[in-house]
């Protein structure tokens, strides 16, 4: 195992905080199945289990000793995360050496059933995890499966059968009581609950500075709640709540720079229920009859979107020939910003919602297409193909490298040179990524 080590960077994975050599937080969401309606101001708690857990309860309070009763009484729900990641690296002969790295981040208990017991996180903190173990507050542990993850939103849920928990942590666990973040008003009293630096929970207190304050992570863009809550590494997966001890935020990101304090973020209740809830809805679709699209395409990050006027989402460098995205009237160029209602970054994010969707399934796709300079929102219907008939086509629900090489030059990102290898989008000399041309190179766009 890797020892843990503290890292700071200006990457996603540093945003949103990053406990050791490979570590990560969690960041939790909330659900309106089995536990809350959208709607509802202070979300209730709707259990179908036999087993039923009891919910955290809330009481409006700002003094010093009120913030104590409502930690003891959240702390039931928040969890600690541990899980193991396969890292590779290589050294300067080109040999490649593979390790277990150990990293640790903060869950929250959103929902029961029947069956199993969910608990949301960041995506970031499970992603690639090879191993998930969760601690609940009475220092039991016991190992999770990633139910599923939204890396668009950088939400995931884990989850642990009902019948492997034993009647001393079903006594002593608690599904939180999940509030309106929509209700919240700046100046209002905040407490940050999460598993900071992977040593345990711990408790922070503060005030809501901003809401909808947009933050930039990478390819990423999101509007959090803003607040004065310290907020480290690890516990960013935890929960904060307000002075009743509902859940208004999931802690997520606190901005990586030593001249700045007191400047820590969380993704709004609000925000997160629904993508919760498909989460735990979601059932197993087997690669065969996973939905399979036809396109090739590539992230346009924020930073692109802003250097070339164009939509945040995913370009479409290829159309399949005879595929289901070219029969549902998809084109090259066109940029995909939502799928099934829900908004689309990176082909990532795509990949991931093709791969809970059956073939044969009828989707609204939503794509923004230049019309003469201008980009113009259209909504496609488009019937999904199957995954494992998809044959050979070079055109597979896949994203381009940034740096593909063409014929006789490197890429630019988004546009195609004279010679299209391998269905990629290649410049033809030496144009680099910014349309800086070489001698007859493309623009970054191909033009």
């Amino acid at each position: 195992m890797i020892k843990k080590t503290f890292l700071k960077a200006t990457t996603y994975a540093a945003v949103f905080g990053l406990v050791g050599g490979m570590t990560f937080e969690g960041a939790n969401y909330i659900y309106k199945n089995n536990i809350a309606a959208e709607s509802s101001a202070t979300a209730s708690t709707q259990n179908i289990s036999a087993t039923t857990l009891s919910s955290t309860s809330t009481k409006d309070t700002t003094s010093d000793s009120g913030v104590s009763t409502v930690a003891n009484n959240v702390l039931p729900s928040i969890v600690a995360i541990d899980v193991t990641v396969t890292e590779t690296s290589s050294d300067v002969f080109g040999r490649t050496y593979s390790q277990n790295a150990t990293g640790s981040g903060s869950g929250i208990i959103v929902a029961q059933d029947s069956k199993y017991l969910y608990i949301a996180t960041n995506n970031h903190v499970v992603s690639d995890a090879t191993k998930v173990s969760v601690k609940f507050n009475d220092e039991s542990v016991y190992d999770a499966t990633v139910k599923g993850t939204d890396s668009d939103s950088d939400l995931a849920v884990v989850e642990i059968p009902m019948k492997k928990l034993s009647s001393k942590t079903l006594k002593n666990i608690k599904v939180a009581t999940l509030g309106n973040s929509d209700d919240v008003k700046v100046g209002n009293q905040a407490i940050a609950i999460g598993n900071a630096l992977g040593y345990g929970t711990s408790v922070t207190v503060g005030y809501i500075s901003a809401k909808e304050r947009e933050v930039s992570a990478e390819d990423v863009t999101m509007k959090l709640l803003q607040t004065d809550a310290a907020i480290n590494p690890g516990n960013s997966g935890g929960a904060l709540v307000d002075a009743s001890g509902a859940v208004i935020g999931i802690n997520s990101a606190k901005y990586a720079d030593e001249e700045v304090e007191g400047m820590g973020f969380a993704i709004p209740i609000s925000t997160a229920v629904p993508i919760i809830n498909d989460i735990i809805k979601s059932e197993a679709v087997s690669e065969d009859e996973q939905g399979y699209l036809g396109i090739k395409g590539t992230d346009v990050s924020e930073e692109y979107a802003k250097y070339y006027n164009m939509p945040q989402g995913i370009y479409v460098s290829e159309v399949s020939s005879d595929s289901p995205a070219q029969n549902g009237g998809m084109k090259k160029g066109d940029i995909i910003v939502k799928f099934a209602g829900k908004e689309i970054t990176s082909m990532t994010g795509l990949q991931e919602k093709l791969s809970n969707t059956k073939a044969g399934t009828k989707v609204k796709i939503v794509v923004k297409r230049s019309d003469n300079g201008e980009y113009k929102e259209k909504t496609l219907t488009i019937t999904l193909g199957k995954k494992s008939e998809s044959g050979s086509n070079s055109s597979s629900d896949s994203g381009n490298s940034n740096s593909s090489n063409g014929n006789s030059g490197n890429s630019n990102r988004f546009g195609n040179g004279n010679n299209n290898a391998n269905g990629y989008d290649n410049g033809n000399s030496g144009s680099n990524s910014y349309g800086n041309n070489g001698n007859s190179g493309n623009s970054f766009f191909g033009n």
